[in-house]
């Protein structure tokens, strides 16, 4: 298999225009062969201007495709649009805030490459920095568990961002979440499905809801329907 892979980056965007500058530089700097499909989630703070100078060539567009939503619809909804102009071997999702380094891609390949798993997570459980809110802590490790009890899994993270997907495995699965549901949907029908998931260490520095985190305490339960819908529904 080739060393210089090609990878898609799909990156769900909504309200970022402190940070969407540097982490679409951080990605497109990483030494891949890359494209970067960014969806705007119909942001609202002057996030979707910005992307529009990438279109316009006011900046460096090469292998950048950027989409805009007519209204806000979710994260999980924006995977799915980015999803239909995936054209790499490998897919991951990256989020468009910083607290996740694109830097480790390479350790996410590494598995896929040498023939170890069909899917990787970064779990920021394993991994060296760990800047977690206590709240958002222990609800991760709350779902993790449930998860892991339900479908049999030994994972860290479930709701880790950083996926990384043989592309076609990922468009075997049909998903329907179009918030944040989205991660433990694909989960537990990756689980379901028998698909090995491999975890890897990731540095991660989470940010506090004054700083644009948009998870809330809302969404933990919301991300427990998928996890006990799909345990006791047919395959």
């Amino acid at each position: 298999m080739s060393m210089n892979p090609k990878l898609s980056v799909m990156m769900p965007v909504y309200n970022e225009r402190a940070t969407i500058r540097e982490i679409i530089r951080r990605v497109m700097d990483l030494p891949v062969e890359k494209e970067l499909i960014i969806v705007d989630d119909f942001s609202t703070d002057g996030t979707r201007e910005i992307l529009k100078g990438y279109i316009q060539g006011k900046d460096d567009s090469s292998h950048i495709k950027i989409l805009f939503h007519a209204r806000n619809r979710g994260k999980g909804a924006a995977i799915r649009t980015a999803l239909k102009k995936v054209r790499g071997t490998f897919t991951i999702i990256q989020d468009a805030d910083l607290e996740y380094d694109p830097k480790d891609y390479l350790l996410l390949l590494q598995p896929i490459l040498k023939g170890e798993a069909d899917v990787v997570y970064g779990s920021r459980f394993m991994g060296g920095n760990r800047n977690f809110l206590s709240l958002h802590w222990w609800a991760n490790k709350i779902l993790t568990t449930i998860a892991n009890v339900l479908y049999g899994s030994h994972l860290s993270d479930m709701e880790t961002c950083y996926k990384l997907f043989k592309t076609d495995v990922l468009k075997s699965i049909s998903f329907d979440a179009n918030r944040f549901d989205f991660e433990p949907e694909i989960t537990v029908k990756l689980l379901r499905k028998g698909v090995k998931i491999f975890e890897v260490p990731i540095n991660y520095k989470g940010r506090k809801s004054t700083e644009g985190k948009k998870i809330t305490w809302r969404d933990g339960f919301s991300a427990l329907r998928p996890l006990i819908k799909y345990r006791f529904s047919s395959p």
